[in-house]
């Protein structure tokens, strides 16, 4: 009698919303270092815009002194760059804060990395030109609805500084992972700006506008702002590059384990520079001993990392993830609170409890 196989168990995305779609990776079951687009989280503010041709092609216009309109197959025809680059939601984590804020509860899953391919934002201004007025750059994307705060619609649309535009690897994006983008992750044409929270890489872009001034839409001047304060908007600052951090992924938090010899894994990453070390402590901080580096730290990317755990003594542990950047940022004991939850870096910590 033959003996019967196992199915194979996969991990679902974990639903936050479905209206607008708002889904985490399971992050502590990912192994890879490229996340499918089945597993890639979903991060929408709006329905997923209806599709039609004129996705096709990217109208850029403003002060620029030759509007033009690049078809996909245009930029196909491009100088092309591939980056692998980690994006994070600037709310990934929220949940963790305290006092609680309000929004997205997200977990520690609205996080993932792949490998996106497009043409460098730059070289579509080689056939534009730039007046020498120009300031920003806004990227409008086809998604549209309504805000809590308003009754009136608005595209997610978000800009850039001129520099950041036209650094190298700020890229239009069409590929992923070797394929054509899914359209939940913004088919045709993604935005790409790697080491900023995934809020800058708008997804399918409808236009790209050069203006000579601060881009006052919501997302930019409501949304997507630190506010350091709950009752005022005193010291308020845009939130842009990713803070350092890192990501426990095994054991998992409030598991049960037999005394015996463990592996405890995890990811780590920075939005500058590159991941330089990370730290574990199995005793709630008061000690802390470095960790394996498992994969290349590489800029953009997270990191694996392992330590050799002898789990000896029954009781209940308290074990914490610390990393460090190139730059030396090192994830802080308490995270920055501010009003609407963004770029939570608190030093990761789970309990487990050895029976």
């Amino acid at each position: 009698m033959k003996k019967s196989q196992s199915p194979e168990i996969r991990p679902y995305l974990i639903t936050k919303t479905l209206a607008p779609e708002n889904q985490e990776t399971p992050i502590n079951f990912v192994t890879d270092d490229r996340i499918g687009g089945k597993l890639f989280f979903r991060r929408n503010h709006f329905y997923y815009p209806n599709f039609t041709s004129s996705f096709y092609y990217l109208p850029i216009n403003g002060l620029v002194h030759t509007p033009r309109i690049f078809s996909l197959q245009e930029i196909y025809s491009f100088p092309s760059k591939t980056l692998k680059v980690v994006l994070e939601c600037s709310g990934n984590r929220r949940q963790l804060f305290e006092p609680k804020v309000f929004g997205e509860q997200w977990g520690k899953g609205a996080i993932s990395q792949g490998i996106w391919k497009g043409v460098p934002l730059k070289i579509l201004f080689e056939y534009t030109g730039l007046m020498d007025t120009a300031k920003e750059i806004v990227f409008e994307g086809y998604d549209y609805g309504n805000r809590p705060d308003s009754d009136q619609i608005y595209n997610f649309s978000r800009s850039l500084p001129i520099e950041k535009s036209l650094e190298p690897d700020t890229i239009i994006a069409y590929e992923y992972n070797n394929q054509p983008i899914p359209f939940k992750h913004g088919f045709p044409f993604r935005l790409i700006v790697p080491g900023w929270y995934a809020m800058a890489s708008v997804k399918w872009i409808k236009q790209i506008i050069v203006i000579d001034k601060k881009y006052k839409g919501p997302y930019q001047t409501v949304d997507y702002v630190y506010y350091p304060n709950k009752e005022d908007d005193k010291g308020k600052f845009p939130v842009t590059t990713i803070n350092v951090n890192s990501s426990i992924q095994y054991p998992l938090d409030m598991q049960l384990l037999h005394k015996g010899i463990y592996e405890i894994k995890g990811i780590a990453w920075a939005g500058i520079g590159m991941l330089s070390k990370v730290e574990i402590s199995l005793d709630d901080g008061q000690t802390w001993d470095t960790c394996q580096l498992t994969s290349p730290s590489e800029k953009y990317t997270w990191t694996n990392w392992s330590y050799k755990w002898e789990a000896r003594k029954k009781g209940e542990y308290t074990i914490k993830s610390k990393a460090t950047d190139s730059y030396g940022n090192i994830q802080p004991l308490e995270p920055f609170w501010n009003r609407k939850g963004y770029g939570y870096n608190s030093i990761d910590r789970i309990k487990v409890k050895v029976e």
